[in-house]
């Protein structure tokens, strides 16, 4: 009997990683969806956007099976003490956290530890035993504006890793640095780093 149970034990799979994408204000938004896409096939996903960024988001090519969270759902579902509060539960469900695009602004308030919407409530309440990639866009003389590297370097100090944006011709039509990285360069560091790391943190509990 022992050994049919371990038998069972052994043949049970472990869940998919539980992984949170966010989207901020940055006209590179307009790659959300395939960036939901990108991580759908190996990971549990929820989505999370600004107000500014929904202006970009495609919402009709989004995965089926992906919920987006926004502003509107933050205290909808909230009607007494002891209710969930949904940044929390979000951050307790994520094993991993993706912000991309990350905006100027979005950095400078995770850098200044603001939280003033859902996605910095998030990462104000973030547990940085587990890791969040951000994956910046914005115009070049934003990208190498001084106060773009000190709060890149604020959040580096916390532990928050970086996925550096690309030299390309931008939105605006300039040419240079501060272009979002490519949804598939995103998935690809994310999922390789989440991987190297001890097997335990992708059999938790669901």
């Amino acid at each position: 009997m022992d050994s049919e149970k371990e038998s069972v034990q052994n043949c049970v799979m472990p869940r998919k990683p539980h992984v949170l994408l966010a989207a901020s204000g940055s006209v590179a938004a307009i790659k959300f969806a395939s960036l939901c896409h990108s991580f759908s096939d190996w990971a549990e996903v929820k989505a999370v956007a600004t107000k500014s960024s929904l202006h970009f988001i495609d919402k009709p090519s989004m995965p089926k099976d992906v919920v987006l969270y926004t502003e509107e759902d933050e205290w909808s579902t909230w009607k007494r003490i002891g209710d969930n509060v949904l940044h929390i539960e979000l951050r307790k469900w994520a094993d991993v956290m993706v912000i991309a695009p990350l905006s100027a602004n979005t950095l400078a308030k995770i850098a200044g530890g603001l939280c003033d919407n859902l996605l910095t409530c998030i990462v104000r309440a973030w547990d940085f035993d587990k890791p969040l990639f951000v994956a910046p866009a914005m115009n070049t003389f934003m990208w190498t504006n001084p106060f773009t590297e000190r709060h890149i370097n604020a959040i580096t100090e916390l532990g928050i890793s970086l996925v550096p944006p690309i030299t390309k011709r931008l939105a605006c039509g300039d040419y240079g640095n501060g272009a979002m990285a490519e949804p598939s360069l995103i998935h690809s560091t994310v999922r390789l780093s989440f991987e190297s790391r001890a097997p335990s943190s992708q059999n938790g509990q669901g």
